[in-house]
């Protein structure tokens, strides 16, 4: 079971991982300790691996920081689902094979610190005898994640995963 992590819309990179504490500014070992440090303080403390973020519309937004998401999955992030994303933070998370999904009207019908379960492959989401669909990502999505980064899957396969998908899709 994971537990869910509710925030609003909005959510910027600088409150997920205040630029004081870029792995430049604190160390590669120590820097995924300050998630949402001022934000929502004990995150990153109490955080169990698998848990599960749920948010409104805009997840992400602010600067291209990529140690953000990167600081999700050190420790243990087991996924974001939201309404929206900002683009630049989908595309870091998804190359780093953070799992991020999209549900729209979730965050009503779901509460902070609730017991789930998430069906990645099929993708949806389940709190008690309630059943939620998320909306599927693309195939390739799914690759990146089995082979834990794009960088891992292409030193792998030797090609960047989704081929004609891949252009054909506006991530």
């Amino acid at each position: 079971m994971a537990r869910l992590w509710k925030f609003g819309d909005n959510v910027d990179t600088d409150q997920i991982l205040p630029g004081r504490y870029a792995p430049y500014m604190t160390s590669e070992e120590t820097f995924f300790h300050y998630a949402f440090a001022e934000h929502r303080p004990g995150f990153a403390e109490e955080l169990r691996p698998g848990d599960i973020i749920l948010a409104g519309r805009n997840f992400g937004c602010g600067s291209s920081r990529e140690y953000a998401p990167r600081a999700l999955k050190k420790l243990g992030l087991g996924a974001i689902i939201a309404e929206s994303f900002a683009r630049i933070f989908f595309r870091n998370a998804l190359n780093l094979g953070l799992p991020i999904l999209q549900a729209q009207g979730l965050a009503e019908k779901l509460a902070d610190g609730e017991e789930v379960e998430l069906d990645l492959e099929n993708g949806v989401l389940v709190a008690g005898q309630r059943r939620f669909q998320l909306q599927q990502p693309p195939g390739f999505v799914y690759d990146i994640i089995a082979e834990g980064t794009i960088v891992d899957y292409y030193r792998k396969y030797r090609r960047f995963p989704g081929g004609e998908e891949l252009a054909r899709t506006t991530l």
